[in-house]
């Protein structure tokens, strides 16, 4: 496999902050070789979100798109990583350094990007800017990648009150921002369809321009351990990887965490936690950046908005926990609610 070239730079205080998505966490680290228009090899980049690589949720799942794209395509891929503190003047710096080296596409992981893309895409007309979860920028050569959360996390609140055995669960979201809110929706709702008398306890680790609460892992443990000592015997939390501290937190009382954006019953970083996963509400960002990658090497780059939800499995609940798979109740009920939503017999909320 071709090596992927991973390139910082240096972020600066800004209020712009305010847009950031689910991610967490920061690393730091210098372009190591040639340009793709000095090499004569086609590369394709991503920048991530807050934390960068290694959250074991959002931008993880970016990555491996851009491996898979790697891998097979033989393409060079060039990932750019975000920097603590940082503004939109930091992410218009990013986008522009890859654009110039000749990537292509150029695609911003989380709605943070959006100001900057908006600067940026018009400077590269024969360039494609990806942008993942945000679709209020838009021009002739940008991708919009968007998901139906509120329909995964829907599920994910039938599963929690199907195998709730005291009728409270708990969702903790990391930020109160927009993109957030649709998760505690979604899973509100499911819950309250499945089971009308079950309590939801529902709680944002930070508030806007405060970004804490996707990059804290000690924040969600303390939210997790609050809900679950109020009585809640499952907890779902979409909050980066201030959600493995919830996840450590149920594994430690025995209760169950439902995971966000990847499968983390599977991620490396939470193994020891794993039995405790009881499922995922995965987005299939993966297939959405190798998707948009390929489409630009087959000389027929996507443009505008392109959408997953149930019905293409773009969202979903994921099911590597065997001890999931003994639930047939549970899964019953899940594969009914997709089946529903996807006939259109349930519309999920987008807002609480």
């Amino acid at each position: 496999m071709r090596r992927i070239t991973r390139i910082a730079t240096v972020g600066i205080a800004s209020a712009a902050l305010a847009l950031s998505a689910t991610a967490c966490g920061g690393k730091k680290s210098s372009d190591a070789s040639a340009s793709p228009s000095e090499s004569g090899q086609k590369s394709a980049a991503i920048a991530y979100d807050i934390g960068g690589r290694g959250d074991q949720s959002f931008n993880d799942a970016a990555y491996a798109g851009l491996k898979k794209a790697e891998t097979d395509l033989k393409i060079k891929g060039a990932e750019a990583e975000p920097t603590d503190g940082e503004g939109e003047a930091d992410k218009v710096q990013r986008l522009t350094e890859l654009a110039r080296k000749g990537n292509n596409p150029v695609i911003g992981v989380g709605f943070a990007y959006a100001p900057a893309i908006k600067k940026v895409a018009p400077k590269f007309p024969n360039t494609t800017f990806g942008i993942i979860d945000d679709t209020s920028v838009t021009g002739d050569n940008i991708a919009n990648l968007v998901f139906n959360e509120e329909q995964g996390s829907y599920l994910a609140g039938v599963a929690a009150a199907k195998a709730s055995k005291t009728g409270t669960v708990g969702f903790i979201g990391g930020v109160e921002v927009p993109l957030i809110k649709k998760f505690e929706a979604g899973f509100t709702q499911g819950v309250k369809d499945t089971n009308p008398n079950a309590k939801v306890l529902s709680q944002y680790l930070t508030q806007p321009p405060n970004f804490d609460g996707f990059a804290k892992p000690d924040l969600g443990k303390a939210a997790a351990q609050g809900q679950l000592d109020a009585g809640a015997d499952v907890v779902y939390a979409a909050a980066g990887l201030a959600g493995s501290g919830a996840i450590e937190a149920a594994s430690a009382k025995g209760k169950w965490a439902i995971g966000v954006d990847s499968d983390q019953y599977n991620q490396a970083g939470l193994a020891k936690y794993k039995d405790s996963i009881l499922t995922s509400v995965t987005k299939d960002v993966s297939d959405s950046v190798f998707n948009l990658i390929k489409s630009v090497e087959d000389g027929k780059p996507t443009i505008g908005e392109i959408r997953y939800g149930l019905d293409k499995d773009g969202v979903g609940l994921a099911d590597s926990n065997p001890k999931y798979k003994e639930m047939a109740d549970v899964i019953a009920a899940v594969e009914k609610a997709k089946a529903d939503i996807i006939a259109k017999k349930i519309t999920v909320k987008t807002a609480p």
